[in-house]
């Protein structure tokens, strides 16, 4: 009975994250990360400090 009280968290979590997926507009986390990261490395490409010498290696 353990396994089945265990796991029942998990399996009411996923049935409901595939109904709320399927009936409402959820955004795709994928892409926001991926935007999100593009918008960092630009952030610190623009503000990074030179080397003394002046170039960025």
């Amino acid at each position: 009975m353990g396994i089945i009280r265990s796991s029942f968290t998990f399996i009411a979590g996923t049935v409901c994250g595939v109904y709320v997926a399927q009936n409402y507009n959820v955004p795709n986390i994928e892409k926001l990360a991926y935007t999100l990261i593009g918008k960092a490395k630009e952030y610190e490409e623009k503000y990074r400090k030179r080397n003394a010498r002046g170039d960025r290696d």
